[in-house]
């Protein structure tokens, strides 16, 4: 038997990520599997003072922190803003002018690949990412380990997630890189995964047409040795399925319209993985990317979870899963 806790669309909150990997030990499951968008999407600038203090704001103007000296204010400030899903960097006003200059950020307010903003993030998500790795190790007040020895943690970067991230998860031992490839949960069942999405509004890292995400899933399903006792965790729902339902928005991210006083929404999943799904048949597929269509429901044999995601109240939403020589003997939702 496997007992695995299914989480995704963490988005760079540190406290959700400790919650996550407070579960193994807590729910006493033997595989963490983390299903894609971890990393964040801010930076907060600290910038020097002409006096010597420092001024950040994680929130906006009105929460904004002046007259940092010392260097318990400063990490403190910093250990919040990781809190909020935000990465932090200490800067000069001269280099503060830099990051902020055209050649960081064009008219339309998008990172220029390859400009100093976009090297600038590369780095403290590779440095964030690690420092959540490390926590793997922490020994708690109760003078054990964080996560138990033996414990599988198994990472799959969602379209949101830079590729500079991916060298890091593969080269540690502590975690398993799951993009692209076969993973054994335990003996009986296989897991695939694949982290790309079809296009969406935001132009994000990992995201192609249906048609190429459907030859990509093709090679991974080839891996596969028991398609009856497999789960595939694809970062985006199968398209038209109830979790993959979201308000519709214009290509300028404005709605498409309102009903009943509400944003008109609709599914935006993906029809290659529903394809593949209806196809295949699977035991389980884990899915994520729209937040606001927590939920699960059956494609033919085939349950399939979004869990959702509310990261920025700091919030973990998760499935519980027990499954057991292909059948599925437990299946909870988790909201801490």
């Amino acid at each position: 038997m496997v007992r695995f806790f299914f989480c995704t669309d963490i988005h760079g909150s540190e406290a959700v990520w400790r919650k996550f990997l407070n579960t193994a030990k807590y729910l006493k499951v033997d595989t963490l599997i983390m299903g894609g968008d971890i990393t964040g999407k801010r930076i907060v600038p600290i910038i020097q003072q002409p006096d010597g203090t420092w001024k950040g704001s994680i929130y906006g103007v009105d929460d904004q922190q002046v007259g940092m000296r010392t260097e318990e204010e400063l990490l403190d400030f910093e250990r919040r803003a990781r809190f909020a899903g935000c990465y932090t960097h200490r800067l000069t006003p001269e280099e503060d002018a830099i990051l902020s200059s055209s050649d960081s950020i064009s008219e339309d307010n998008k990172m220029i690949k390859g400009g100093a903003l976009d090297q600038l993030f590369d780095k403290v998500e590779a440095e964030g990412l690690q420092l959540w790795i490390d926590m793997i190790d922490d020994v708690m007040n109760d003078g054990e380990k964080r996560v138990p020895e033996g414990t599988k943690i198994i990472i799959c970067p969602g379209n949101d997630d830079k590729f500079a991230i991916d060298e890091i998860i593969e080269k540690d031992p502590r975690v398993i890189f799951g993009e692209g490839a076969k993973v054994d949960l335990d003996d009986d069942h296989e897991m695939i995964s694949y982290g790309w999405t079809n296009p969406t509004p935001w132009h994000t890292y990992r995201e192609c047409d249906d048609e190429t995400i459907g030859k990509k899933i093709e090679e991974l399903i080839s891996l596969i040795d028991n398609m009856n006792n497999a789960v595939f965790c694809f970062h985006c729902p199968p398209h038209d399925s109830i979790i993959d339902e979201a308000p519709l928005l214009n290509e300028d991210l404005t709605y498409v319209g309102y009903s009943g006083g509400e944003p008109i929404r609709g599914p935006v999943g993906c029809k290659a993985v529903r394809s593949a799904i209806e196809k295949y048949q699977p035991l389980m597929g884990l899915f994520g990317h729209i937040h606001e269509s927590a939920g699960s429901m059956k494609i033919g044999r085939t349950y399939c979870l979004n869990p959702g995601s509310e990261y920025t109240e700091a919030i973990l939403k998760g499935f519980l899963v027990e499954l057991k020589k292909g059948k599925i003997k437990r299946m909870q939702r988790v909201e801490s």
